[in-house]
């Protein structure tokens, strides 16, 4: 039987206005994971010949990759809430294990409350505000998240330090003798079982779950994977590819810290934390060991958004919340505003833009007005993060002409320009300061701070963090979202 014209117009109308097809063109779905404690330097599309990131890589090459992203706080909760909320660490001294909605308040919308707000699902599976890991990992706590921003979240416990398997820990245990005793140092655990034994394994499969679930609704789906942070455990299998007396350190320079102010060395040195070079080596291969297990789990993600037909309407970002030393200058952990602690991956994939390499300096700051504008969300003028929505049409625009970045509760400053690293501990300078030359010196292992013929540098980059901290200070914390009081 023929169907009238008309009718079969009609009739073709309803099918397309009555699936995914408007959501897509109007609310494009946001797929936000983040990696705890992972520094650029250990994933392979970033230069690393070593460690294997090959889902992380393949989301690389389909997006924008940023290869001078920076954290603005080389800790876990600082840096987070600065991320999703859009503020400095110094506006809202936000410095500890916090949300950061203590700070601001709460007529602030967090990243993903903008999107709750505007008509999204939202959804946090594992460690997206701060979590106490392993012991918010072990018990399955919300640890410091915060409510107001999600339709639902999950969190994913799991065994860590304690799973069953192969332990060894190697660094000087400050919580006692017994060898597995404490969780946040650098412990080894060659697990038994599967991926799904432990949190990150978890944390993919419910997120896949809930992309199926959704996947007819525009949604915001926050994925937060716990590895490669401390303790190092991973299943057994992903420790093979990295045998331990294969693993090459970095260079060991003499009198290496003679020019390094007391504040400068970190927390956690290979002195401190009385490693031998087998500890030292053991610790970069199991690092990687963990970062293979969570590139895993990424690529488990981004299959099922692939298997589901959304990765055409979906905006995916990869990140971390900040970098980490694996024996650089014999230090190790986070917190120092050297680059491997500060640096982090940054991969941002919109559905029909072209591939790139993004050389512009982008802070984790950024992500928040970037990802409103890219999908069309109206969002607080005062935030202090800069859209980086256009290096996505053209890479080579520069959207920042340097990072900044804090740490030890906001009185040690980052200055990262193109050419130097200019780090200064104290407004006054009075604890010390650092300058490294990153074209001649990339490993920042001469500090010519004191060097007279750069004190016009110095003096140039103390300019330049004056400025910056009164821009930062000078925020509009009597706000009301959208609007001023």
């Amino acid at each position: 039987m023929k169907v009238p014209k008309i009718i079969f117009l009609i009739m073709l109308l309803a099918v397309r206005g009555s699936g995914q097809s408007d959501i897509s063109q109007d609310k494009p779905n946001v797929l936000f994971i983040i990696a705890d404690d992972l520094t650029a330097t250990a994933v392979s599309s970033y230069g690393n010949s070593v460690s294997r990131t090959p889902n992380i890589d393949g989301l690389a090459a389909e997006g924008t990759r940023y290869s001078r992203a920076y954290s603005q706080y080389p800790v876990c909760g600082p840096s987070r809430a600065s991320l999703l909320f859009g503020y400095y660490p110094n506006a809202t001294n936000t410095y500890g294990y916090v949300s950061g909605r203590e700070q601001v308040g709460p007529a602030r919308k967090s990243l993903p409350q903008l999107f709750k707000d505007n008509g999204y699902y939202t959804a946090r599976v594992g460690k997206i505000y701060h979590m106490g890991v392993p012991i918010d990992i072990e018990t399955g706590s919300n640890g410091q998240d915060d409510a107001a921003s999600w339709t639902e979240r999950f969190n994913s416990p799991g065994p860590e330090w304690k799973a069953e398997g192969v332990a060894e820990l190697v660094q000087n245990n400050p919580y006692g003798d017994l060898p597995r005793k404490g969780g946040n140092v650098m412990t080894i655990v060659k697990a038994k079982g599967d991926d799904l034994v432990h949190s990150d394994g978890k944390t993919a499969e419910k997120a896949s779950e809930l992309i199926r679930k959704h996947k007819d609704n525009p949604f915001f789906l926050a994925v937060g994977f716990v590895r490669p942070h401390v303790p190092f455990v991973a299943p057994q299998d992903y420790f093979k590819p990295y045998p331990y007396e294969q693993t090459v350190l970095p260079p060991k320079v003499e009198n290496d810290w003679d020019d390094i102010p007391e504040r400068g060395i970190n927390y956690v040195t290979s002195v401190n934390a009385q490693m031998s070079e087998e500890h030292e080596k053991k610790a970069v291969a199991a690092y990687y060991a963990s970062v293979a297990y969570m590139d895993a789990q990424v690529g488990k993600v981004l299959n099922t958004l692939k298997e589901e037909g959304l990765a055409d309407n979906t905006i995916v970002i990869f990140t971390s919340d900040h970098g980490f030393h694996l024996g650089e200058h014999r230090f190790w952990m986070k917190v120092s505003l050297h680059e491997e602690s500060v640096r982090v991956p940054l991969i941002i994939k919109v559905p029909g833009k072209a591939p790139a390499t993004c050389e512009s300096f982008a802070e984790l700051l950024d992500l928040y007005p970037t990802i409103a504008e890219l999908t069309g969300l109206d969002y607080s003028k005062n935030l202090q993060g800069k859209s980086l929505a256009s290096t996505l049409d053209n890479p080579e625009r520069t959207v920042r002409d340097m990072a900044f970045s804090v740490t030890q509760g906001g009185r040690s400053f980052l200055v990262r320009t193109d050419k130097w690293a200019f780090i200064q501990y104290d407004e006054d300078a009075g604890a010390g300061m650092e300058l490294f030359d990153m074209e001649t010196d990339p490993q920042q292992y001469n500090n010519l701070a004191h060097n007279p013929h750069y004190a016009d540098v110095v003096l140039e980059m103390q300019v330049r963090l004056k400025t910056k901290l009164k821009n930062v200070r000078d925020n509009d914390l009597g706000i009301v979202y959208g609007r001023r009081e």
